[in-house]
């Protein structure tokens, strides 16, 4: 059996072949849009191709890899739509309507790069970009249909809309811990469970649009994604206070500056500790019917805690 030290090493290794997978995939991705102009490619390039932690995709990659033995093309796919629907967010968040930051991934954000203008029309050609590609490269059209719909609902006007704008709404005003747990979940968690549910979908031989053998065990995924999905949110929540700039790769401390609505600003540091582990126990728990397939995903649990960046 593998000492402790080994299995983290081994994870780590995986998670980078996973991110030069995603990588490769995204450049082969934009290579074949020749529609794309020039002065729209550079900023999305720039945007895309930045030194991402690429989770969300990696989630993608391993959901599908624990349900059919093997990352397949779907998976690739998906994997890449939802980085692009992910960075999207990334560029219009940074927005000076938004939080204005200058930088994000150490490099200067988006509109400071190029300008306003060109940051939003980049992040929009992202966002549908990601739809293209399900839907014209997922092999199976039910199972392209259903990816589609997973994503936009976790991106859309019930998930990461819905929370940006709570996010903005409750700027500076008092707010308790069940509407700080709605902002968090649909801001950030409802993408890492799409990402686990569009990964499992991939790998996921018998699933029809209607139901399946596998909804049981999507439905663990998806509560899997919500709880790593919020305990990384708290944990950036807590980075935000405790870590620098250059460990962030974007300016720390602005969350205090701007009122944000934090969970350490809210129930307090220690307290929000405790709640990111107790998130990632329960998250592990969901993993319980998968057995050791689900390793590596248990060791991510873990792992999105310790993080300095």
């Amino acid at each position: 059996m593998k000492s402790d030290s080994k299995a983290r090493r081994g994870f780590e290794g995986d998670l980078e072949r996973k991110v030069r997978l995603v990588n490769k995939t995204l450049e082969r991705i934009l290579s074949r849009r020749d529609l794309i102009s020039k002065e729209l490619r550079g900023p999305v390039c720039y945007a895309l191709t930045g030194p991402g932690k690429r989770i969300r995709s990696a989630i993608v990659l391993w959901c599908c890899e624990m349900m059919s033995g093997r990352v397949n093309r779907d998976a690739e796919i998906a994997a890449a739509a939802i980085e692009m629907v992910h960075t999207y967010s990334l560029i219009h968040d940074d927005l000076p309507a938004m939080d204005d930051d200058d930088y994000r991934r150490g490099r200067l954000t988006c509109h400071k790069k190029f300008d306003e203008a060109t940051a939003i029309l980049a992040g929009d050609a992202l966002l549908t970009l990601a739809f293209e590609v399900l839907a014209k490269e997922i092999k199976s059209p039910a199972m392209a249909a259903r990816l589609i719909g997973e994503l936009a609902e976790a991106a859309g006007p019930a998930g990461m809309v819905a929370g940006q704008m709570a996010d903005l709404d409750f700027e500076n005003k008092n707010v308790d811990e069940k509407m700080l747990r709605y902002i968090h979940t649909n801001k950030t968690a409802k993408m890492f469970s799409c990402a686990a549910v569009m990964g499992g979908i991939c790998g996921s031989t018998s699933l029809t649009t209607s139901g399946g053998a596998n909804e049981k065990q999507l439905k663990r995924l998806r509560e899997y994604g919500l709880k790593i999905g919020l305990g990384f949110q708290i944990a950036d929540d807590i980075l935000d206070v405790c870590g620098t700039s250059k460990q962030l790769g974007k300016t720390s401390g602005k969350d205090a500056r701007q009122g944000k609505q934090t969970y350490p600003a809210v129930v307090g540091l220690e307290k929000s500790r405790e709640l990111a582990w107790k998130l990632a126990d329960e998250a592990v728990a969901a993993l319980g019917p998968f057995g050791e397939k689900a390793d590596a995903l248990r060791r991510l649990a873990e792992s999105l805690l310790n993080r300095t960046k």
